[in-house]
C-alpha cells in the first residue's frame, strides 16, 4: 500500500470544486434511478398487492444481475453502437441506449396488472436490471475518466460526489415515487402504481438530456491499446498451440485473439498488479463487505410497512430526510476518507454500520415511533453514506485505466453479488424468524464482522494508484 502525505485541507475544498464534480454527479444520479424502479417502487407494488415477504424478498433476484454484469462488460468496453457511438461518443452511445431500454420497459409495467401478470412483472424487472446494470458500466467507466490516475484526493471526492449523485437520484427518486403514488392513490385512481411509473419514465428522458453535456475522452488511445493486446495474444497462442494454428488456417485467429484478451486481459492485469492471494483477499473482503447493508435495505420498506409508516411516511424520512443527511455525510466521508486513508475509512465505515443496524432491532421492539425512526434511518445514511464514498474509491483506485469499465465492473460485480444472491433470502429469513424484525436486524450487523477481519490482514499488502 502506498503511503502519501494528508492533503491540505485546501487541496480538498478545490476537489469539490472542480467542475468536474457536476459532471459526475449527474453520472451517479443516472445510476441510482433505476434502483427505485425495481427497489422500493416494485416491492411497495407487490406488497400492496397481497404477496408475501418472502415471495417479495426473492423477486429481488433480480437484482442478481449486477453481479454477473462483468461477464459483458468486455464487450461493452469494446464494442461500438453503430451510427450512435460517432455521433454521442463510445461511453454515451451505451447509456443511452440502456435509458431508452429502461423507459420501453416503464411503459409496458403501466399497462398489466400485476395480480394477473405477476411473471411478466418479474421479467420486466429483469429486463430493468439488465439494463441498468450494463449502463453502469459505463457510467463508472465515464467517471473514473473524468478524473486521471494521478488526482488521488480528486478521485476520493468525486467518489464522494458520486455517491451523493447515486443516493440523489435512489432517494429524491424514490421521495418522488412514493409521494406520487400516495397521492394518486388517495385521488382515487386504482392504476395509481402505473401512472408512477410513466412519469418516472420523464425523468428518465431529462436524465438523457444531461448527459449529452458531458464530454468523454478520445476512445482511439485506448482502442489502439487494445488492439496491441489483440496481436500479442495472437502471437503467443499461434506459438504455442496448435489448435490456434488450425484456426490461423482457418482464418479466424483474429477473432479468437480479440476475445482472449477482451476478457482475459482485464484478469490478468487485475492479478499481476497485486499478487494472486492479495488479489483473492480484495476479492472476497468486496464480496462480503456491505451484505449486512444489503439484507437491510431489501426488507426496510416492507418492515416499515409492517410497522404502520404509511408511504408518505416513508417518503418523508426515509427519502428525503435521509437524501439530506446522506448528501452532508457523504461530503464529510469523502473528506474523512481523503485525510485519514481509505483502508481506515473502511474500517470504520463497517463498525458503524453494524451500529447502526441495531438501531432497527430498537424501533422493531419499542413498536412505531417517529422519533426512533427518524434516528435509525439518519444514523444509517449516514453510515452508508461513509461506508460507500470509501468502497467506491478503494475499487476505483484498483482499477487499470486500460481496462477501466471491464475491470470496475468485475470489482463491483462481486460487491454487488453478496448484496444480491445472498439478500434475497432477506424476506426468508424474516419467516423463519416468525417476523421477529428485531433479530433479524441483530444478524444483519453481525454480518459485517468477517469482511473487516479479511481486511485487517490484507491491509498492508494492497496496492492503490
Amino acid at each position: 500500500m502506498i503511503i502519501s502525505r494528508k492533503p491540505a485541507v485546501k487541496e480538498i475544498i478545490d476537489s469539490y470544486f472542480d467542475y468536474r464534480m457536476l459532471k459526475i454527479l449527474l453520472l451517479g444520479a443516472i445510476s441510482g434511478f433505476p434502483w427505485v424502479l425495481i427497489g422500493s417502487s416494485l416491492s411497495l407494488w407487490l406488497k400492496e398487492e397481497g404477496l408475501s415477504r418472502s415471495t417479495i424478498g426473492w423477486a429481488g433476484l433480480i437484482f442478481a444481475v449486477y453481479a454477473f454484469n462483468y461477464l459483458w462488460a468486455p464487450l461493452i468496453d469494446r464494442l461500438k453502437i453503430p451510427y450512435l457511438t460517432t455521433k454521442l461518443g463510445h461511453r454515451k452511445s451505451w447509456i443511452i441506449l440502456m435509458q431508452s431500454l429502461i423507459i420501453f420497459c416503464l411503459v409496458m409495467w403501466s399497462l398489466v396488472d400485476p395480480k394477473t401478470n405477476l411473471i411478466f412483472i418479474i421479467l420486466i424487472g429483469l429486463i430493468i436490471a439488465i439494463s441498468s446494470a450494463s449502463q453502469d458500466i459505463t457510467v463508472d467507466a465515464l467517471r473514473i475518466e473524468q478524473i486521471k490516475s494521478n488526482e488521488k484526493a480528486a478521485m476520493a471526492a468525486g467518489a464522494s460526489i458520486a455517491v451523493v449523485g447515486w443516493w440523489s437520484g435512489y432517494k429524491l427518486g424514490g421521495l418522488l415515487s412514493l409521494t406520487l403514488a400516495d397521492f394518486l392513490e388517495k385521488s382515487g385512481y386504482d392504476n395509481y402504481w402505473q401512472i408512477t411509473f410513466l412519469f418516472l419514465g420523464f425523468v428518465i428522458v431529462l436524465f438523457n438530456l444531461g448527459l449529452l453535456f458531458i464530454k468523454e475522452s478520445d476512445f482511439h488511445t485506448k482502442n489502439q491499446t487494445h488492439l496491441k493486446l489483440d496481436r500479442e495474444f495472437e502471437k503467443k497462442l499461434k506459438s504455442q498451440n496448435s489448435f490456434f494454428n488450425f484456426l490461423s488456417s482457418m482464418k479466424i485467429n483474429s477473432f479468437v485473439a480479440w476475445i482472449s484478451s477482451t476478457i482475459i486481459g482485464p484478469i490478468l492485469s487485475f492479478f499481476k498488479k497485486n499478487g494472486f492471494s492479495i488479489a483473492l483477499g480484495i476479492l472476497a473482503f468486496i464480496f462480503l463487505f456491505k451484505i449486512g447493508e444489503a439484507f437491510l435495505g431489501r426488507m426496510s420498506v416492507i418492515f416499515y410497512k409492517e410497522m404502520g409508516f404509511s408511504k408518505s411516511d416513508i417518503g418523508i424520512f426515509s427519502k428525503a430526510l435521509g437524501w439530506i443527511t446522506t448528501i452532508i455525510f457523504t461530503i464529510l466521508g469523502g473528506i474523512f476518507t481523503i485525510r485519514s486513508g481509505i483502508i481506515k475509512s473502511l474500517f470504520v465505515a463497517g463498525i458503524f454500520m453494524a451500529i447502526t443496524n441495531i438501531l432497527f432491532s430498537i424501533l422493531a421492539w419499542y413498536g412505531k415511533s417517529y422519533l426512533i425512526f427518524s434516528i435509525a434511518v439518519i444514523l444509517d445514511d449516514i453510515a452508508a453514506a461513509f461506508a460507500t464514498v470509501a468502497f467506491v474509491a478503494f475499487i476505483s483506485l484498483l482499477v487499470d485505466r486500460n481496462y477501466t469499465a471491464t475491470q470496475y465492473a468485475l470489482l463491483a460485480s462481486i460487491g454487488t453479488a453478496g448484496r444480491t444472491t445472498l439478500a434475497s433470502s432477506s424476506g426468508s429469513l424474516v419467516d423463519f424468524l416468525n417476523g421477529d424484525w428485531g433479530l433479524f436486524f441483530i444478524i444483519t450487523a453481525i454480518m459485517v464482522i468477517p469482511s473487516l477481519i479479511l481486511l485487517f490482514f490484507i491491509k498492508n499488502k494492497i496496492r492503490l494508484n
